[in-house]
């Protein structure tokens, strides 16, 4: 999962502005991924590399997948 993890990073999609990984401050084996888009209007679903994170990850546990927009000031 490291090496997944790791290559996020490597992936050069249109508009993928930041990659963070953030681990449980006491469970090591609990992940949050963020990824920072620059687009017009969200896909509703995820992006296409959020959603094959999902299938990838899937097999070391249980995934809450969702998309969040940034509140206008």
């Amino acid at each position: 999962m490291e090496e997944l993890l790791l290559s996020i990073g490597e992936f050069n999609q249109a508009g993928l502005i930041e990659t963070k990984t953030f681990r449980h401050a006491s469970l090591d084996s609990d992940l949050s991924i963020h990824l920072q888009w620059e687009s017009e209007r969200p896909e509703r679903n995820g992006s296409p590399l959020g959603l094959r994170l999902v299938r990838a990850l899937k097999e070391f546990g249980l995934i809450d997948h969702s998309v969040w927009v940034e509140k206008e000031k």
